[in-house]
């Protein structure tokens, strides 16, 4: 029986009424709005362009004179008077070799050549008195050429004693050695104190270090694959190959001269099959040492009416590069490509664009083929990074290892742009 304390609904009217509440709920919220097909990018006109073909290699630094110090003259080494590793000049002493026995030596050559200067004035009076006695016949004929034979003779004893004192006198300058150029000075050889000798005579090195060298090989390969593209018209050297070469040490920076290439061997080298071509470099400050390996980069050369695009417009897919390219719908088209080497932050394509076409670069990760695209024109400067040396560059010989017979990467993530 129903209590009197209160009204007591039956239980499918209270389910009824909390349905109707939850259903009232519902309809007071806003319905989500619908979702968006379009996908907004940054897309880039292809333009055929002449673009600058720079060349990588590793080289290493090298004296352009170096010059080892040897003493001249045998004895004891007496004292070091530069400092092991510092720059040193031309005519700077470096060693002080024990001088005395050199001195005494001087002293007798020049008391031989006194001796024989008497005895030759000696013969100069005696074929005076001799020579009117002979006009005269007071004096036989063998007189006369004994005279004459004896003059001869000491005057040339007396260039023999010159030429000794002459000989003691450079012995004496070499006991002091100097410089024969401004360079950076290596580490003693021989110690204060050691007889120096025939058998180690070397006393330490001079590099002159303005101007430097750095020397780089170039592989037959690479020889013939460049000979190949300039006679096919895809790479142009500059005039007269007067190339620019730039030098990025190991913590990447760049060295601030620039340089020129002043050798290249003609032969290639049986034991590496490389050639050898070297640049010299104005180095005033010393910055470049010898001895460092270095990357080397060589300017001037160019790709006429090459085709670029942005490095992050390009994918790798599972059996090729590809990019988006925007129909003429404003849809999406996927699109196969061969690509060339990086320039900067852009990579040559060598195949699959054509001039005029659209290349989405921002906000292809979204896109998907037959996607309806919203296009911002792309510039250069958004999210742009400073152009790596490395990325500038052809392939180097360890990037070929992955390459394939036309210098494309084989399957890999495409790469981002590299920080210098």
């Amino acid at each position: 029986m129903p209590s009197d304390s209160g009204i007591h609904l039956p239980f499918t009217a209270l389910a009824t009424l909390l349905l109707l509440a939850g259903l009232v709920a519902a309809c007071s919220k806003e319905a989500p709005p619908p979702r968006s097909n379009v996908v907004d990018v940054t897309a880039v006109t292809v333009q055929p362009q002449d673009t600058p073909a720079i060349y990588e290699f590793v080289g290493q630094t090298q004296s352009s004179r170096e010059v080892e110090i040897r003493a001249r003259v045998d004895g004891f080494l007496e004292r070091r008077v530069y400092t092991e590793g510092m720059p040193v000049k031309a005519g700077e002493t470096l060693f002080l070799m024990d001088r005395k026995p050199f001195e005494a030596a001087l002293q007798q050559a020049k008391g031989e050549l006194a001796q024989q200067q008497a005895r030759h004035q000696v013969a100069q009076a005696n074929l005076a008195r001799v020579k009117p006695l002979a006009d005269q016949n007071a004096v036989s004929k063998k007189d006369l050429d004994d005279a004459v034979g004896n003059e001869q003779s000491t005057r040339a004893a007396v260039l023999a004693a010159e030429g000794s004192v002459r000989q003691a006198e450079l012995n004496l300058s070499y006991a002091t050695i100097t410089s024969p150029l401004n360079g950076l000075s290596s580490f003693a050889k021989v110690q204060d104190g050691a007889y120096v000798n025939a058998q180690n005579n070397l006393l330490t090195n001079v590099s002159q270090l303005n101007p430097m060298w750095v020397n780089f090989s170039v592989s037959e390969n690479e020889n013939l694959r460049l000979r190949d593209s300039v006679s096919q018209g895809q790479i142009r050297f500059p005039p007269g190959q007067n190339f620019d070469v730039e030098v990025v040490l190991a913590d990447g920076s760049v060295f601030q001269n620039r340089g020129k290439i002043s050798f290249a061997d003609p032969s290639f080298s049986k034991e590496t099959g490389t050639f050898l071509v070297r640049a010299t470099f104005a180095n005033p400050k010393g910055t470049l040492k010898p001895g460092q390996f270095v990357r080397v980069l060589v300017r001037g050369a160019t790709r006429p009416n090459a085709i670029v695009v942005p490095q992050r417009a390009v994918q790798q897919g599972a059996k090729s590069h590809f990019v988006w390219v925007v129909g003429k719908d404003g849809k999406a088209e996927r699109r196969a490509v061969e690509p060339g080497p990086w320039s900067g932050d852009d990579w040559v394509i060598d195949q699959g664009l054509r001039a005029g076409e659209q290349v989405v670069v921002d906000g292809a990760i979204r896109v998907a083929q037959g996607a309806q695209l919203k296009v911002t024109p792309y510039k250069a400067s958004e999210g742009a990074t400073a152009a790596p040396a490395k990325a500038a560059a052809e392939p180097t010989a360890g990037e070929r290892a992955r390459l394939g017979e036309k210098g494309n990467p084989a399957p890999s993530p495409a790469p981002a742009p590299k920080a210098k």
